[in-house]
């Protein structure tokens, strides 16, 4: 479950997250042992991700977009279509103007604009085929995120498939199934594996190794 997403983003941090985004120092980003994941855990994680990426597989980083969760939130999901849209652009074409995104990683939060979220899970939009994309919605509360999740692939453009994810044992640890789902899932596509077949059936959550992670 996730607490209240405090800030809507600046223009600035509209976009995929770069490689070398910076992260913040280790207090900041403690994670306690039920704590919930909040926005600059994912935003942190998906940097330390984009990175790794980067270096193992830069032709699929390249293709790749872990998006903001704050972006997805205000703008992709809750702002203006305008807004929207110029979000989407932003996210999807590289520094050469190129659309380039093939997949996109969107965190999704059941969060209004009167209410805090309580809830995170995660859309894989499969967008090879440009005209009729794909958004594969990965919950660890199976029905939890459905009504979000349908929003989001609204306004993607995308039609909206549930895929298999293993379920959580806590009311606590939907983000750390978020975030380990990414990286499966990343790690997947790079062993050439197909979006339409990529179920977390199996899944483990490690909180201990994403805390790892973000101490550095």
């Amino acid at each position: 479950y996730a607490p209240e997403l405090p800030r809507p983003p600046s223009d600035a941090q509209v976009g995929a997250l770069h490689p070398t985004a910076s992260l913040h120092d280790g207090g900041w980003l403690e994670l306690g042992a039920s704590e919930w994941l909040a926005d600059k855990h994912i935003l942190a994680d998906y940097a330390l991700l984009a990175q790794d990426l980067q270096r193992d597989n830069p032709d699929l980083a390249a293709r790749t977009r872990l998006v903001d969760p704050l972006v997805a939130l205000y703008h992709l999901r809750l702002g203006a279509e305008i807004l929207a849209l110029r979000a989407f652009q932003r996210i999807v074409h590289d520094q050469n103007g190129d659309d380039t995104a093939d997949f996109l990683f969107v965190p999704v939060s059941n969060a209004q604009p009167d209410r805090p979220g309580d809830h995170w899970s995660l859309l894989l939009v499969d967008r090879r085929v440009r005209e009729s994309p794909v958004a594969y919605h990965y919950d660890s509360a199976r029905g939890y995120n459905d009504q979000p999740a349908a929003e989001f692939a609204a306004r993607l453009g995308a039609r909206l498939e549930p895929a298999r994810m293993a379920q959580q044992p806590n009311s606590y640890d939907c983000g750390v199934f978020m975030v380990d789902g990414t990286r499966a899932l990343v790690r997947r596509l790079a062993q050439g594996y197909q979006p339409a077949v990529l179920h977390l059936d199996n899944l483990v959550a490690d909180r201990q190794a994403l805390q790892n992670r973000l101490r550095g």
